[in-house]
Protein backbone atom coordinates (compact mmCIF):
# COMPACT_ATOMS: atom_id res chain seq x y z
CA UNK A 1 0.00 0.00 0.00
CA UNK A 2 0.83 3.77 -0.89
CA UNK A 3 -0.50 7.02 0.22
CA UNK A 4 0.97 9.91 -0.87
CA UNK A 5 -0.45 13.91 0.00
CA UNK A 6 -0.68 15.32 -3.33
CA UNK A 7 -2.01 18.60 -2.31
CA UNK A 8 -3.74 20.07 0.38
CA UNK A 9 -5.26 23.77 0.04
CA UNK A 10 -7.86 25.91 2.10
CA UNK A 11 -6.05 26.39 5.67
CA UNK A 12 -6.15 29.98 4.67
CA UNK A 13 -9.69 30.43 3.89
CA UNK A 14 -10.70 28.24 6.84
CA UNK A 15 -9.60 30.51 9.08
CA UNK A 16 -11.16 33.51 7.63
CA UNK A 17 -14.22 31.58 7.53
CA UNK A 18 -13.69 30.61 11.54
CA UNK A 19 -12.84 34.31 11.79
CA UNK A 20 -15.99 35.72 11.19
CA UNK A 21 -17.52 33.74 13.39
CA UNK A 22 -15.65 34.98 16.53
CA UNK A 23 -15.27 38.78 14.93
CA UNK A 24 -11.69 38.53 15.01
CA UNK A 25 -8.70 38.42 12.36
CA UNK A 26 -8.04 35.34 10.69
CA UNK A 27 -4.11 35.48 11.65
CA UNK A 28 -5.25 35.15 15.25
CA UNK A 29 -7.19 31.89 14.53
CA UNK A 30 -4.63 28.94 14.64
CA UNK A 31 -4.69 29.02 18.52
CA UNK A 32 -8.75 28.87 18.35
CA UNK A 33 -8.53 26.25 15.72
CA UNK A 34 -6.15 24.36 17.95
CA UNK A 35 -9.13 24.33 20.29
CA UNK A 36 -11.99 23.19 18.38
CA UNK A 37 -10.67 20.92 15.77
CA UNK A 38 -11.05 18.30 18.51
CA UNK A 39 -14.87 19.39 18.93
CA UNK A 40 -17.68 17.59 16.86
CA UNK A 41 -21.28 18.14 16.86
CA UNK A 42 -20.34 21.24 14.68
CA UNK A 43 -17.76 23.36 16.22
CA UNK A 44 -14.83 22.60 13.96
CA UNK A 45 -16.98 22.51 11.01
CA UNK A 46 -14.04 24.41 9.25
CA UNK A 47 -12.18 21.84 8.79
CA UNK A 48 -14.66 20.88 6.07
CA UNK A 49 -13.07 23.97 4.26
CA UNK A 50 -9.30 22.67 4.36
CA UNK A 51 -9.25 20.00 1.18
CA UNK A 52 -6.61 16.87 0.53
CA UNK A 53 -5.55 15.47 -2.99
CA UNK A 54 -4.25 11.63 -1.85
CA UNK A 55 -2.72 9.22 -4.30
CA UNK A 56 -3.84 5.96 -3.18
CA UNK A 57 -2.23 2.61 -4.21
CA UNK A 58 -4.32 -0.37 -2.20
CA UNK A 59 -6.02 -3.57 -2.62
CA UNK A 60 -9.22 -4.16 -3.38
CA UNK A 61 -10.34 -5.33 -0.28
CA UNK A 62 -8.34 -2.39 1.57
CA UNK A 63 -11.32 -0.13 -1.04
CA UNK A 64 -14.06 -2.22 -0.38
CA UNK A 65 -13.39 -0.84 3.22
CA UNK A 66 -13.05 2.71 2.18
CA UNK A 67 -15.83 2.76 0.19
CA UNK A 68 -18.13 3.59 3.07
CA UNK A 69 -16.81 6.81 3.59
CA UNK A 70 -18.99 8.68 1.01
CA UNK A 71 -19.70 12.08 2.31
CA UNK A 72 -16.48 14.79 2.23
CA UNK A 73 -14.58 12.11 -0.21
CA UNK A 74 -14.43 12.13 -4.35
CA UNK A 75 -12.69 8.94 -5.76
CA UNK A 76 -11.10 8.93 -9.44
CA UNK A 77 -9.73 5.24 -10.20
CA UNK A 78 -7.57 3.65 -12.51
CA UNK A 79 -10.61 1.55 -13.08
CA UNK A 80 -9.89 -1.79 -14.51
CA UNK A 81 -13.00 -1.80 -16.96
CA UNK A 82 -10.39 0.84 -18.91
CA UNK A 83 -6.86 -0.59 -17.44
CA UNK A 84 -6.82 -4.80 -16.91
CA UNK A 85 -6.39 -5.77 -20.81
CA UNK A 86 -3.64 -3.25 -21.79
CA UNK A 87 -0.90 -5.55 -20.18
CA UNK A 88 -0.13 -8.86 -18.53
CA UNK A 89 0.02 -8.99 -14.42
CA UNK A 90 2.98 -9.61 -12.22
CA UNK A 91 3.19 -10.26 -8.58
CA UNK A 92 3.82 -6.37 -7.94
CA UNK A 93 0.25 -5.87 -9.13
CA UNK A 94 -0.96 -7.62 -5.65
CA UNK A 95 -0.13 -6.55 -2.37
CA UNK A 96 0.73 -10.13 -0.79
CA UNK A 97 2.27 -12.94 -2.14
CA UNK A 98 -1.14 -15.24 -2.56
CA UNK A 99 -1.28 -19.50 -2.57
CA UNK A 100 -1.10 -20.45 -5.78
CA UNK A 101 0.30 -16.92 -7.16
CA UNK A 102 2.17 -18.03 -9.94
CA UNK A 103 -0.71 -20.41 -11.32
CA UNK A 104 -3.07 -17.72 -10.98
CA UNK A 105 -1.10 -14.98 -11.93
CA UNK A 106 -0.56 -17.32 -15.30
CA UNK A 107 -3.92 -18.09 -15.71
CA UNK A 108 -4.74 -14.17 -15.76
CA UNK A 109 -2.43 -13.64 -18.01
CA UNK A 110 -3.96 -16.79 -20.60
CA UNK A 111 -7.35 -15.15 -19.90
CA UNK A 112 -5.83 -11.25 -20.51
CA UNK A 113 -3.91 -12.16 -24.15
CA UNK A 114 -7.42 -14.12 -24.92
CA UNK A 115 -9.18 -11.24 -24.64
CA UNK A 116 -11.68 -12.58 -21.25
CA UNK A 117 -12.30 -10.18 -19.85
CA UNK A 118 -15.24 -11.48 -18.16
CA UNK A 119 -12.83 -13.69 -16.79
CA UNK A 120 -10.15 -11.87 -15.83
CA UNK A 121 -12.70 -9.91 -13.55
CA UNK A 122 -13.81 -13.02 -11.76
CA UNK A 123 -10.41 -13.95 -11.32
CA UNK A 124 -9.11 -11.21 -9.78
CA UNK A 125 -8.07 -11.37 -6.03
CA UNK A 126 -9.36 -8.59 -3.76
CA UNK A 127 -5.21 -8.18 -2.71
CA UNK A 128 -5.04 -6.58 -6.23
CA UNK A 129 -3.64 -2.90 -6.04
CA UNK A 130 -5.87 -0.43 -7.14
CA UNK A 131 -4.74 3.27 -7.86
CA UNK A 132 -6.55 6.20 -6.99
CA UNK A 133 -6.62 10.24 -6.83
CA UNK A 134 -8.95 10.76 -3.30
CA UNK A 135 -10.16 13.97 -3.09
CA UNK A 136 -11.23 14.86 0.68
CA UNK A 137 -10.86 17.37 3.26
CA UNK A 138 -10.11 17.34 7.04
CA UNK A 139 -13.28 16.73 8.65
CA UNK A 140 -13.91 13.64 6.40
CA UNK A 141 -10.13 12.33 6.82
CA UNK A 142 -10.95 13.04 10.79
CA UNK A 143 -14.06 10.70 10.48
CA UNK A 144 -12.09 8.07 8.90
CA UNK A 145 -9.10 8.37 11.38
CA UNK A 146 -10.87 7.76 14.06
CA UNK A 147 -13.39 5.10 13.06
CA UNK A 148 -10.24 3.28 11.58
CA UNK A 149 -6.99 3.98 13.45
CA UNK A 150 -7.23 0.82 15.65
CA UNK A 151 -8.64 -1.42 13.13
CA UNK A 152 -6.99 -4.65 13.03
CA UNK A 153 -6.48 -4.70 8.81
CA UNK A 154 -2.36 -3.20 8.43
CA UNK A 155 -3.41 -0.50 5.87
CA UNK A 156 -6.05 1.28 8.08
CA UNK A 157 -2.67 1.84 10.14
CA UNK A 158 -0.50 2.25 6.95
CA UNK A 159 -3.11 4.70 6.04
CA UNK A 160 -3.33 6.98 9.39
CA UNK A 161 -0.01 6.63 9.88
CA UNK A 162 0.49 8.45 6.45
CA UNK A 163 -2.28 11.23 7.46
CA UNK A 164 -0.18 11.90 10.85
CA UNK A 165 3.16 12.29 8.39
CA UNK A 166 1.81 14.10 5.39
CA UNK A 167 -0.95 16.57 6.24
CA UNK A 168 0.16 19.96 7.46
CA UNK A 169 -1.88 20.22 10.58
CA UNK A 170 -2.25 16.77 11.58
CA UNK A 171 -3.30 17.49 15.18
CA UNK A 172 -6.75 18.64 13.51
CA UNK A 173 -7.36 15.54 12.49
CA UNK A 174 -6.05 13.05 15.00
CA UNK A 175 -6.16 15.09 18.14
CA UNK A 176 -2.85 14.67 19.58
CA UNK A 177 -2.17 18.44 20.26
CA UNK A 178 -5.13 18.28 21.84
CA UNK A 179 -5.44 15.75 24.00
CA UNK A 180 -1.59 16.71 25.05
CA UNK A 181 -2.92 20.30 25.81
CA UNK A 182 -5.50 18.64 27.88
CA UNK A 183 -3.27 16.73 29.96
CA UNK A 184 -0.78 19.53 29.96
CA UNK A 185 -3.60 21.19 32.01
CA UNK A 186 -4.86 18.06 33.99
CA UNK A 187 -1.51 18.60 35.99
Amino acid sequence: MRVLKLGEFGENIAMHGLALNKNQLPQDMPPVADRLACMDGGHNKFLESIVVWLDITAPRYWWSQFDTYRVGVTKQSESTMHTIMKRGLTEDDFEDKLFGHTYLIHTLNDAIKAGLFDTVKALLPESFLQRRIVCTNYKALRNIYHQRKNHRLSQWQMFTHALEDQLNRPNWVTDEHSNRRRDNQAT
